[in-house]
């Protein structure tokens, strides 16, 4: 690679970094807000929450991408015309080629770690995710127990606690639980915590009492320093994880085992995120070719390209709104899911023909005997 190559290839990684990472901070703190409910009503600690929201990152880098490169890439080829070095690079005899190709390999370099997102890392983190969820959601400790709340865990059982400290010791229990044949049982504690025994969850109470009324309608009365109250009947042991597609590898969307009922039921919306996983990272070729079409793409202009700008903007947006809508309607026909390829690479073709259909003569405006001077930038 040449030294303006390099130039210019340096001049577009730096804002593309920075796009990426500004819009994935977006999209997180986004992602961070919906996942409160965690800390909030989960109680779950802080790390948990930064796990959880971090495991999302894959598909969000994913999701921004396309547009940083777009955005960066409009953003630098602007500067770089308005300030003349594009035109001085075709005034020195760069072919039009020569000059895109630093972005066109940028580009092609982001798509190829966008696919690896999706094959296998996007995969990984949201299984990772998937069970983390399911360990929340099956949690006793914040099913059971709500602090300054009475819940209702399972008929006939009434749980309150006045406080729970974030190592799970609850304060000031009170359980009322009505059984199959009418007898009701309060239990009251100082103290309690969730443990397991012998593999089996359990409630241990220390320093309380219960109260029991007997068939006779006697009220039995009893103090105890310990007492263990089983939670097994509360587990549904049966409950297991169920994979989204988002959450299969690309072989498992391709070939679903159709012994299963659900993966059946859902084969075309499997197909469809499979398209969609190998498609998806052409949108970034496709929006660097659309980007350097609207610089490039027609003469030079002294008053600036922010009306062409905003048509190529539109375009993008459209093309990629047009690649949901097809990734939706593959959900219900197999034969679309050729368009899910289609849209991308309809977008770099149109793109690449208004950069070409320019003759280099009417490109440049300025003295051939400009060139060296971009040539002393990249090496400063």
């Amino acid at each position: 690679m040449r030294l303006i190559d390099r130039y210019l290839l340096r001049q577009l990684v730096g804002p593309t970094l920075l796009a990426t990472m500004a819009l994935t901070a977006v999209a997180l703190l986004s992602q961070s807000l919906a996942g409160l409910d965690l800390l909030v009503n989960q109680r779950q600690s802080a790390f948990v929450f930064l796990k959880v929201t971090f495991l999302y990152m894959p598909q969000l880098i994913n999701m921004v991408l396309p547009i940083a490169v777009f955005v960066a890439a409009l953003v630098t080829l602007n500067r770089l015309h308005t300030d003349q070095e594009i035109v001085v690079c075709f005034a020195g005899g760069m072919s039009r080629w020569r000059v895109i190709s630093p972005a066109l390999r940028l580009a092609s370099t982001i798509a190829f770690l966008a696919l690896l997102l999706n094959l296998w890392i996007q995969p990984l983190a949201y299984r990772t995710l998937r069970q983390e969820l399911f360990e929340v959601r099956t949690d006793l400790a914040s099913t059971l127990v709500r602090e300054g709340e009475f819940t209702e865990p399972a008929p006939g059982l009434t749980v309150y606690a006045q406080g729970v400290d974030g190592q799970g010791n609850i304060s000031n229990l009170f359980i009322h639980q009505v059984k199959a044949d009418g007898a009701a049982t309060t239990y009251t504690a100082d103290q309690g915590r969730i443990a397991r025994r012998l593999g089996r969850p359990v409630l241990i109470m220390q320093k309380g009492s219960t109260q029991e009324f007997s068939e006779r309608g006697v009220l039995n009365y009893l103090t105890f320093d310990e007492y263990v109250f089983d939670l097994s009947p509360l587990t549904n042991s049966d409950e297991l994880i169920q994979y989204k597609p988002s959450d299969r590898y690309l072989h498992e969307l391709m070939f679903p085992d159709l012994t299963q009922d659900w993966e059946r039921r859902n084969r075309l919306s499997l197909l469809a995120e499979g398209h969609a996983r190998l498609s998806t990272p052409l949108y970034n070729i496709a929006f660097m070719a659309l980007a350097l079409s609207a610089i490039i793409g027609g003469g030079f202009s002294r008053m600036g390209y922010g009306k062409r700008m905003a048509w190529i903007g539109a375009a993008a947006a459209v093309t990629r709104i047009i690649g949901f809508t097809v990734q939706s309607a593959a959900e219900e026909s197999a034969w679309l899911n050729v368009l899910q390829y289609l849209v991308p690479l309809i977008a770099f073709a149109l793109g690449m023909r208004s950069i070409f259909r320019q003759r280099v003569s009417r490109f440049i405006d300025i003295r051939r005997n400009r060139g060296p001077s971009i040539a002393r930038r990249a090496t400063a």
